[in-house]
């Protein structure tokens, strides 16, 4: 994210902490993750360790914590002013970031350590994976090449499960997304009953309204921004193409199991292909861009550890 070269440096909205200074914020009660749990909650290839967790995350979701018990006294007190009785509602933090750069594992670890500390003990899950449209309405509208592109959405659906979150309705339902079949899967749900937090998982969960309307990022107290350079990126997804081609493209019931039983120049070429015509643009045209509304950015180096944090000015 640097700035122009005729842009002085105070312009920017951010305040970034390198790597050695971020770590130095962790507090010094450990909120422990044995190593059995790090290997449960990082993504496939990805090479997160006990000392990427103290030092990146742990101080990272102890802000986050701060920040959702902030809002709750806020919130509270605002009501007692108007003499209002308002539902207690969830904290609602959003993470955007290009396919395969690792978004999915943050959001997993955050809702493993945020919930460890007081005030934030219910936390939930959810991704925008289960908002897709079925790939039967993607056949139909000729959008199947284009799937994870903003398009290919029910925004409609996403919003409206956000706002009534926000107004504090007990039950809330999302639909279930299949990797396996690729697909969402008829009559499978996911339950969201009043969390402390609710993290919402996405490439595009960041991007701003159309004119006149309300955006999915309205409804976030917190959004995070997952970055590092797009050649890494690249890398990373051709990586863990390769690893889901020897392990879960072998089931005959994968939607990718035409795959494997391509060779290994094969498969490179064909992850190369999907980045190059699907991945890479949605990421220049649509996920990139809302960097900038970020809340904090984790600005990662080529081997997937976080080197610096930027946050917004207050």
């Amino acid at each position: 994210m640097s700035e122009p070269a005729n842009t002085p440096a105070q312009a920017t909205p951010f305040v970034e902490i390198d790597r050695a200074r971020w770590s130095e914020l962790a507090p010094t009660a450990s909120l422990p993750l044995t190593d059995a749990d790090i290997i449960r909650l990082r993504g496939l290839g990805e090479p997160l360790d006990a000392d990427e967790v103290a030092d990146v995350y742990v101080p990272l979701s102890r802000l986050l914590n701060l920040y959702a018990t902030g809002t709750r006294a806020l919130q509270e007190s605002t009501s007692a002013f108007l003499q209002q009785s308002t539902p207690r509602v969830p904290f609602v933090i959003g993470i955007a970031g290009s396919v395969a750069v690792g978004k999915s594992t943050v959001a997993r670890l955050l809702r493993e350590l945020l919930s460890r500390w007081a005030g934030t003990p219910r936390v939930e899950l959810v991704t925008t994976d289960g908002f897709l449209m079925p790939n039967s309405e993607l056949e139909r509208r000729g959008l199947m090449e284009r799937k994870g592109f903003p398009e290919s959405y029910d925004r409609r659906a996403l919003l409206r499960f956000l706002m009534h979150v926000k107004s504090g309705v007990d039950e809330v339902r999302a639909p279930f997304y299949s990797h396996l079949s690729y697909d969402i899967v008829r009559d499978a749900q996911i339950v969201v009953r009043q969390p402390d937090v609710l993290i919402v998982e996405g490439l595009n969960v960041l991007q701003p309204p159309a004119r006149g309307r309300l955006a999915v990022s309205d409804l976030f107290d917190v959004g995070i921004y997952v970055d590092a350079r797009t050649s890494d990126i690249a890398h990373w997804y051709e990586e863990r193409f390769l690893r889901l081609q020897r392990g879960a493209f072998a089931d005959p019931k994968s939607y990718f199991h035409r795959y494997a039983s391509l060779s290994e120049d094969g498969a490179r070429a064909r992850a190369a292909g999907i980045w190059k015509a699907i991945n890479e643009p949605n990421l220049v045209e649509n996920i990139l861009p809302t960097r900038s509304r970020a809340t904090l950015v984790l600005r990662k180096d080529h081997d997937h550890s976080v080197k610096s944090v930027l946050i917004r000015k207050l």
